[in-house]
């Protein structure tokens, strides 16, 4: 697909600092960051929407942690997803409401040949999203190490070559 893309593989935590169970991405990112991988950059970041865009764009396998509140799962489920299964929140939005999904979507059929050739989400459900703490609830928190090694196995698939989309 993408000629010239990057084969570092990125791992993109996302969430805010400063809003409890949110940063669960972020100490996930951080945490792998500090393993100091070969092959794997790693970024903190805290932007959703659109702007996701241009941080993927050049790499051609992401791996993006992050929070999510489906109530579906406990807290602290640690799930696995690719961008297929967020295909029915695609939407037709502004620009300021566009989710990850229609991000996603937008990026693939703008720049092509500059999005990722694999992207995989790792979400953790998470309790409390509307509290302004640096402290994660205790079920997101004792999921961390869950999400981590996770994500590290999603990079032994990647890196071995044994994920195909």
């Amino acid at each position: 697909m993408g000629e010239g893309l990057k084969d570092i593989i990125l791992v993109i935590g996302l969430g805010s600092p400063i809003v409890s169970d949110d940063r669960v991405g972020l100490e996930v990112a951080r945490r792998i960051e500090e393993m100091r991988l070969d092959g794997v950059e790693t970024r903190q970041e805290a932007i959703g929407g659109l702007d996701i865009i241009p941080m993927i764009m050049g790499y051609r396998r992401v791996i993006i942690v992050d929070s999510i509140k489906s109530e579906a799962r406990p807290p602290g489920t640690v799930m696995v997803f690719d961008p297929e299964d967020f295909a029915p929140t695609v939407t037709d939005s502004s620009a300021h409401d566009v989710n990850l999904a229609t991000a996603m979507h937008l990026g693939r059929r703008l720049e092509p040949d500059s999005m990722p050739d694999q992207v995989r989400f790792v979400a953790v459900e998470v309790e409390e999203l509307l509290t302004v703490s640096e402290e994660m609830t205790p079920a997101v928190e004792a999921a961390v190490p869950d999400a981590v090694a996770k994500v590290l196995e999603l990079l032994d698939l990647e890196v071995e070559g044994a994920y195909i989309e």
